[in-house]
């Protein structure tokens, strides 16, 4: 376990955001369904996108890395028929992938690692086994699916995690005939299926939206292409967190147009009063006077480790809700977050689906635990930002499942960080 030291400073500067992790595993996965050569670029190596190559590499499909862009041919994509799959601790690999391989009659093993193992399958159990697939399990990993998916109908819940809708769009339409897929509550995390239907069409699949899901035409082929991954907004967040409470910051690769649900942040963060700038496809966000507001995070759960420290140091009270589903992420973010700002000095009450927090005028040094969870390290130590004293932040290493340079960039833009402590 590695610790990370993390002073008080103020935040100024330009960067650049690495390549979206989200976007990243849908451009991967489509390109090794095609039958020839993409090139994806750029792609950051974090763990989570490592995984998901790593797979669909077992699958068959041939992936070589050329500096920050991956070539692609997925002509022998299904070749190999019995695999264990690795997904260390990655959800979005799971969740693909079970359609995906199902889809292309592979006998698989799926394994993980952290807490992966232990993250809700549930919908896949329910709606594969009557469509042709074999699942045995215990309740979550190991899991081994057996059999061919069949096209139909495939009713599956909206407020659940947008995965296992992304997994079923991304295989079904390479099946024979024609199928649907029925919400029957609504659609939370919208964004994440918009950007799943956009890419794929990108590849040259068409997906048509209902008024209560989608309608997929079977026999269709991903199309080979060249395509371009752009900035993440999810891991944004932590740095524009930065800036609103010390300094300023500018981001220069951000589409403002994106299907990125986390650009949600951009109006939220300007609720809060912090000053908020658009030029040119530049993102710059300076430090203001901030204020408490009300936020339902159904549709942005991973912004709200950054956004609960904007509300820690906002004048007034700040009440997060509807971000229940962190409870089963790497850690239990909702306890994680009320826990480490606690600890900084924060007046934060943990709820079943949130928080309440009453604003404080500043944060305060304190040894915090990192949960062995990339985003409660990078909010944290944004929080330090407007700390007075030391944080100490433990697990550091973990910042490698989605963004291993996080603390070089960090400290482009004047962060104090420095490692005090390795196994």
């Amino acid at each position: 376990m590695t610790k990370i030291m993390v002073k008080k400073s103020k935040i100024n500067g330009t960067l650049s955001m690495p390549p979206s992790k989200s976007v990243a595993h849908r451009a991967i996965i489509c390109a090794a369904l095609c039958d020839g050569k993409s090139k994806i670029s750029p792609v950051d190596m974090s763990n989570d996108i490592r995984a998901t190559i790593e797979c669909m590499k077992a699958l068959g499909a041939d992936i070589e890395l050329e500096g920050n862009s991956l070539t692609v041919d997925g002509r022998n994509i299904f070749k190999n028929k019995n695999l264990t799959l690795d997904c260390g601790e990655s959800g979005s690999t799971l969740r693909f992938l079970v359609p995906i391989c199902s889809m292309g009659g592979t006998s698989v093993e799926f394994i993980g690692h952290g807490k992966l193992p232990e993250r809700p399958i549930g919908i896949y159990l329910d709606c594969l086994p009557d469509k042709g697939v074999c699942c045995e399990t215990k309740g979550g990993l190991p899991l081994k699916i057996s059999g061919k998916l069949k096209s139909g109908i495939y009713e599956i819940a909206g407020n659940v995690s947008s995965q296992f809708i992304t997994g079923l769009l991304l295989a079904l339409p390479m099946l024979e005939g024609d199928s649907e897929i029925i919400l029957t509550t609504e659609l939370q995390s919208t964004g994440y299926v918009d950007m799943t239907t956009d890419i794929m069409e990108k590849f040259g699949v068409e997906i048509r939206r209902t008024e209560n899901g989608w309608k997929i035409k079977g026999d269709q082929r991903y199309k080979a292409r060249n395509f371009t991954v752009e900035g993440d907004w999810s891991q944004a967040a932590f740095f524009m967190t930065a800036a609103a409470i010390g300094g300023k910051v500018t981001i220069d690769n951000l589409n403002i147009e994106s299907y990125q649900g986390d650009k949600e942040c951009v109006e939220i963060y300007k609720k809060f009063g912090v000053n908020i700038s658009e030029s040119g496809g530049n993102i710059t966000v300076e430090k203001n006077k901030l204020k408490g507001i009300e936020i339902n995070a159904e549709n942005i759960p991973d912004m709200v480790p950054a956004l609960s420290v904007v509300g820690a140091l906002s004048k007034g009270i700040t009440v997060i809700k509807g971000a229940e589903r962190l409870r089963i992420k790497e850690c239990d973010r909702l306890s994680a977050m009320a826990d480490g700002l606690s600890r900084m000095g924060a007046d934060i009450q943990e709820t079943k689906d949130g928080f309440i927090i009453h604003g404080v005028n500043c944060l305060k040094g304190a040894e915090v635990d990192g949960y062995n969870d990339h985003r409660i390290v990078m909010a944290l130590s944004a929080a330090a930002v407007g700390a007075e004293g030391e944080v100490i932040i433990s697990d550091m290493e973990s910042i490698n499942k989605s963004y291993p340079k996080f603390f070089e960039d960090y400290r482009k833009v004047g962060g104090k960080a420095d490692v005090i402590m390795g196994k």
